[in-house]
């Protein structure tokens, strides 16, 4: 590298205007790779990416006030699955608490393979005085801090104890955040020292990079292999996963599907990779999936995985795919899932993947008779779909699938609604009819309690012309509500659809199907017996919302939530939507689960209710096996 020209910038100066040159390119289009920047000020870094922000002006580097580290990274992660993992943001902290709030953030990030760049303040390199506020004092190790924490959930940690250490480090940050295969959370960690000292840059640090972001193909070897298994298959069936929605493959996989007739179940991340009303969708797959796609799953004698990690949830802990002599075929550009369940491997990037796929599978398709069986099975849990949905009296209150059949008589296609945690994520992924390829977005890697808010902040800053809805319950919502501020201040019209049912009701029903009769679930007083178990907690959720600066409607019954859906829709303003739901085991619901999900029950216990689970547990978990 020359040094014939440089320029003396302090190590935050010169970071930020390094990031402001960085862009991503696909497909001929090209895209800035770190659009913004989140931030929250400290001793650890205000003074030095504080005042390197302040000094390059908003247009080189906006920034982003958050409230909360954790809901920064969420947000930016909401902001770079919007935007096809192409655009990102950074986060920065100072030292000590608000660093160690990145790591949930950081794992969200690095399960989902979502880039965000994490800039925490970091102890002196110096060691001026030791031990300075916030320092973590291991006796067996000098170099340890609190940012250490980050390296397990990170793709890519570094930290930066001398300026000219910057270089490589930068340049390794961005190709891990414009890497499909190693993309996740990347952290640079940032002395504070070391980000106010001043260096003599070379130009060449600064000049625009261009990262580019291919679509290797398939091996021909492989694809003969794999267009052999499909054709021999009398019985195949897709699991779309997340990857058809990082490489824009949607189209791919639908001309795929009109040309094979070979039926599609989506993961939660890979939803909406078809029209809901498109002849092969048979809806989501799995624990929380449909009956028509399990049905199909268990007699599938090949499985095409395309972009699929193959959770214990799509794979029903490994109980669902259960024909003696099915196999796999995995499509992945991560060579690392593409080998999971001792599978033909095709890695390559999904959209190339497929149009290789269905090229070579010309004049192929499958047998009438199974494409019969698979509409007649999509009819069925399509009327089960409408049941859920359905209402008798718009006088009275909605339950949980009736808010959802609101909802969807209230989007369009353009529309996107966000979730992550409780039991929304169950009836959404049997119930809701993703009409677009980004509408349904469900962070269920890390099913993190309080993504969906600043998610949502995200998502609208990525697509700013496209209505947002955040759903949250009660229990998730009072984990992190703060960022509402954030829409407020920064008038992000973010619809917020507020449920209250007085407690954790997933964990609720969880705890009771595995005998611990749902113990600790409930948002209610202690009775007599020391239970939470009395009356409801006399809580004002939307008040507590409007207090945030929100709009706020209250819907006590169907009707009045219909009229509240569309007027939040139509307003400019950030809007609260609450309404609280009934609950009661004769209220609709959605269908039970499908497919079994493994969690282990007490093998001893003296309750009636966990020797039951107990019993209930050691017949599914027989059923399980090792697909080599």
């Amino acid at each position: 590298m020359s040094t014939s020209s440089t320029r003396r910038l302090t190590v935050a100066q010169a970071l930020v205007e390094f990031l402001a040159r960085q862009y991503t390119e696909r497909d001929g289009q090209r895209h800035r790779l770190i659009n913004a920047c989140w931030g929250i000020f400290g001793h650890g870094n205000v003074a030095g990416l504080g005042q390197a922000l302040l000094e390059s002006g908003a247009q080189r580097m906006p920034y982003l006030q958050g409230r909360n580290e954790q809901a920064m990274v969420h947000a930016a992660v909401g902001y770079a699955r919007q935007s096809g993992r192409l655009s990102a943001h950074a986060v920065t902290t100072s030292i000590g608490p608000g660093a160690t709030n990145l790591v949930t953030g950081a794992a969200l990030a690095t399960v989902n393979r979502l880039p965000v760049l994490l800039l925490p303040g970091d102890t002196f390199a110096t060691r001026p005085a030791d031990p300075v506020l916030q320092q973590l004092e291991v006796p067996y190790a000098g170099d340890v801090s609190v940012n250490d924490c980050l390296r397990p959930v990170s793709r890519y940690f570094d930290r930066v104890v001398r300026p000219e250490a910057l270089i490589p480090a930068a340049l390794q940050a961005m190709r891990v955040l414009a890497d499909p295969v190693d993309t996740g959370a990347v952290t640079l960690a940032l002395p504070q020292d070391v980000q106010a000292e001043a260096y003599d840059w070379p130009e060449e640090f600064f000049a625009e990079r261009v990262w580019p972001v291919r679509r290797p193909a398939p091996e021909p070897e492989a694809l003969a292999e794999a267009v052999h298994a499909v054709r021999a298959a009398a019985r195949p069936l897709i699991v779309a996963g997340g990857g058809i929605h990082h490489s824009e493959a949607e189209s791919a996989l639908k001309a795929l599907a009109d040309a094979t007739g070979i039926p599609v179940a989506s993961t939660q991340a890979g939803k909406g990779s078809l029209r809901h009303d498109h002849p092969c969708d048979m809806g989501g797959i799995g624990h929380t999936g449909t009956a028509v796609a399990d049905d199909l799953a268990r007699t599938a004698d090949l499985i095409i995985g395309v972009g699929t990690r193959y959770t214990d949830f799509t794979t029903a802990s490994a109980t669902l795919f259960a024909a003696p002599e099915v196999r796999f075929l995995n499509l992945n550009i991560t060579p690392f899932d593409a080998h999971k369940l001792g599978a033909l491997t095709l890695v390559a990037d999904a959209r190339a993947g497929l149009e290789a796929l269905t090229d070579a599978l010309a004049g192929h398709r499958v047998d009438a008779t199974y494409e019969a069986e698979c509409r007649t099975g999509k009819a069925r849990w399509e009327e089960a779909v409408s049941r859920a949905y359905a209402v008798d009296d718009s006088r009275a209150r909605p339950s949980q699938t009736q808010v959802l059949g609101a909802l969807d008589a209230v989007v369009g296609d353009e529309d996107v609604v966000i979730n992550a945690a409780g039991s929304l994520p169950g009836d959404l992924h049997k119930l809701w009819r993703a009409r677009s390829p980004r509408q349904y977005h469900l962070e269920y890697g890390y099913s993190c309690m309080g993504y969906e808010i600043p998610a949502a902040i995200g998502v609208r800053l990525a697509a700013p012309d496209r209505p947002v809805w955040a759903l949250v319950g009660d229990g998730t919502y009072l984990m992190m509500p703060t960022e509402l501020v954030t829409a407020v201040q920064e008038g992000i019209n973010i619809n917020l659809v507020l449920i209250q049912n007085h407690g954790y009701a997933s964990i609720g029903g969880l705890s009771q199907a595995t005998g611990a009769e749902r113990f600790g679930t409930a948002y209610r007083f202690r009775a007599a017996d020391g239970r939470y178990t009395g009356d409801p907690l006399p809580v004002d959720l939307a008040a507590n919302a409007a207090s945030l600066g929100m709009d706020v409607l209250r819907a006590g019954t169907v009707g009045e939530l219909r009229d509240a859906l569309a007027a939040a829709r139509a307003s400019d303003r950030p809007t609260c939507v609450y309404v609280e739901t009934d609950t009661a085991d004769s209220a609709p619901a959605a269908p039970p689960a499908q497919a079994w999900w493994d969690v282990p029950v007490a093998e001893t216990a003296t309750r009636p209710a966990a020797v039951k689970a107990r019993e209930d547990y050691d017949r599914h978990v027989a059923a399980r096996r090792r697909y080599l």
